[in-house]
């Protein structure tokens, strides 16, 4: 199979996983919100493992100046926190029963967040396979949290789950956009790609550290904190895990 074909499976398999998230809301509601907060703190885990056993190291490796890539790291992490900023300030000036205004800046805010992991996994994925896969399993992990977060938001907005589950179906088509336009590009962009791994590291980064982590200290009984701080060290040691058997390391 060659890059290309690499790229649109892993694509439609994290979009398809993502999925399933949203869709075990609406079979199991109160499962679904029961398991979601370890699966948050698992996905904090795939994200930051990532980050800083693979995506950063490849990266600076490629880039050969350290100093830019964490310069494009922080960028990352300062790109997300400004779009997530505007976001919340949009939703949070619209009245909580305008649904014509909140309803549209969920789904363009998750399909614009499609859209960026699917440039992600592409660019990973045209550096080298492993890194691809690796990269897809993070972003296919911190997806299931964030659709049945998106499910519940929409149902609650008074939208319809036949209509729910088809803007979900189309947003997360937006990975699959993202992954094609940047292989089709990648001779213009291929000089760029080490900043591509910073700005994506700075994006889970900042997603498992402002989104995903504090749901743990918000946790008030001691045992869910306890055991979603199992689940974060296990998503770290599963991407090591994972990365240690496709470098044969193990």
């Amino acid at each position: 199979m060659d890059i290309l074909g690499y790229i649109v499976l892993f694509t439609l398999i994290g979009s398809i996983v993502s999925l399933i998230g949203g869709i075990l809301l609406l079979l199991k509601e109160k499962f679904a919100l029961k398991i979601s907060h370890f699966l948050s703190s698992f996905a904090a885990g795939t994200l930051l493992g990532t980050a800083f056993f693979d995506l950063l190291p490849e990266a600076a490796e490629a880039a050969g100046i350290e100093g830019q890539i964490f310069f494009w790291t922080l960028v990352g992490v300062l790109a997300f926190f400004l779009l997530e900023r505007f976001i919340h300030h949009h939703d949070q000036g619209t009245h909580p029963q305008d649904k014509q205004t909140v309803v549209p800046l969920i789904v363009v805010g998750d399909t614009l967040h499609n859209f960026i992991d699917g440039v992600a996994m592409a660019a990973t994925f045209l550096i080298s396979i492993p890194l691809g896969i690796v990269t897809s399993l993070a972003v296919a992990a911190h997806e299931i949290p964030q659709e049945i977060s998106d499910f519940g938001l929409l149902i609650n907005k008074g939208l319809k789950t036949r209509k729910v589950l088809v803007i979900n179906v189309l947003s997360s088509l937006a990975a699959l956009v993202g992954a094609i336009l940047t292989y089709f590009t990648k001779d213009i962009i291929f000089g760029l790609l080490p900043i591509a791994l910073a700005l994506t590291s700075g994006f889970f980064i900042y997603i498992a550290v402002a989104n995903l982590i504090p749901e743990i200290h918000n946790a008030e009984n001691k045992k869910t904190a306890f055991w979603e701080t199992v689940c974060l060290i296990a998503g770290v040691a599963v991407i090591w895990l994972v990365i240690s058997l496709l470098e044969g390391r193990v």
